[in-house]
């Protein structure tokens, strides 16, 4: 068996364990505490072996210290995953035994760590963590929580394409763009909602066939899985997994910018010198993608809806910001948001 090359050890605290009763392996990844405590939702997700699980929680990890950094929300950063093998089976009680062990094991991070849901885990999941520890957010907001972060993460997202398309030649009009979406999940379908709303030609694909619906009721076209790395257009907005970029796929991509919610979705590092090369603009996803922890950190603070849309309308300004240094300094954007977040982490400023 082939397993993937772990990231390079650079955090605080990183703890795997066994769950005593669902016998999943798990893991918090604390990278950094340094602007406050490390804020990150929780993966559940089918992996070959549990190392590449592992794998996995330290690269997302680290790119929340990044996003959380940019964010200037006063959080750290931090993941977790639980890793299904490729033969187990979850049925509910099995989950709910999952989840429980996840709580055991935020809980021994005495808040260092605060999970919320991500990829494979709903706020509904939290409910069930939260009966082992206090540690997490995200929940449903008729008990009390700050709910579903989609809607922000699409916002940051629209408000990022809008930016980049200015960056590109100077006007933000979305309308007769073409836009092709890879992902119609909770952040690509409302995604997909509002750029048809304004205007943009969409193609669209996911993995699960139902939902083509969604194309239909918004006039899209729906292209197979594949295509969406082929499809000419004006900007490739990944939204699904990540490591869709490998040097291939980016030699014939035929699209003039890349901006998605996809957490990683550079296969190496070096994907974003190769896009530069070939004229591509890369938008860097732990910035773009802010948009749902800024609604968790601000909503569970008690702030007011119009305070969360500057906010999220914030990104965009520091999207800005990244392309103006990358073209002063002539880097690519990913190095200029990296070092623009790291100023932040070594200086430990936040504005809240």
């Amino acid at each position: 068996m082939t397993l993937h090359a772990l990231p390079d050890f650079t955090h605080e605290r990183v703890t795997t364990a066994v769950g005593r009763r669902s016998g999943l392996t798990m893991a918090v990844a604390l990278h950094s505490s340094a602007l406050g405590p490390g804020l990150g939702g929780c993966r559940m997700w089918r992996y070959a072996h549990w190392s590449d699980g592992l794998g996995d929680v330290l690269r997302l990890s680290a790119a929340m210290t990044l996003k959380n950094a940019l964010a200037d929300i006063g959080y750290g950063g931090g993941k977790a995953v639980i890793a299904l093998g490729p033969d187990d089976e979850l049925d509910a009680e099995r989950r709910t035994a999952a989840l429980r062990d996840l709580g055991d094991l935020v809980e021994q991070f005495d808040g260092a760590y605060i999970t919320a849901e991500d990829v494979g885990t709903t706020e509904y999941d939290m409910l069930v963590v939260r009966e082992r520890t206090e540690h997490v957010v995200g929940l449903p907001p008729e008990e009390g929580g700050e709910g579903e972060p989609a809607d922000g993460t699409a916002h940051g997202v629209y408000v990022s394409i809008e930016r980049t398309l200015a960056e590109l030649d100077g006007s933000a009009a979305l309308a007769g763009r073409r836009i092709v979406i890879s992902g119609l999940g909770q952040v690509g379908g409302r995604l997909a909602r509002r750029l048809a709303a304004a205007g943009a030609s969409l193609a669209v694909t996911d993995i699960v066939a139902s939902r083509r619906a969604l194309a239909d009721e918004l006039g899209a076209d729906w292209i197979e899985v594949d295509a969406a790395l082929t499809t000419p257009a004006d900007v490739f907005v990944p939204a699904g997994l990540g490591g869709v970029l490998t040097d291939a796929t980016i030699d014939a991509l035929p699209v003039r910018a890349v901006v998605g919610p996809a957490n990683n979705p550079l296969a190496e590092r070096s994907g974003a010198a190769r896009l530069a090369a070939r004229g591509i603009v890369y938008a860097p996803d732990f910035l773009v993608n802010a948009g749902g922890v800024i609604h968790l950190a601000l909503a569970g603070r008690g702030a007011p809806v119009d305070e969360i849309e500057r906010r999220l309308d914030g990104i965009g300004d520091t999207l800005d910001e990244v392309y103006r240094i990358a073209r002063t300094d002539g880097i690519t954007p990913l190095d200029a948001a990296e070092a623009l977040a790291m100023d932040r982490v070594r200086g430990g400023r936040v504005s809240v």
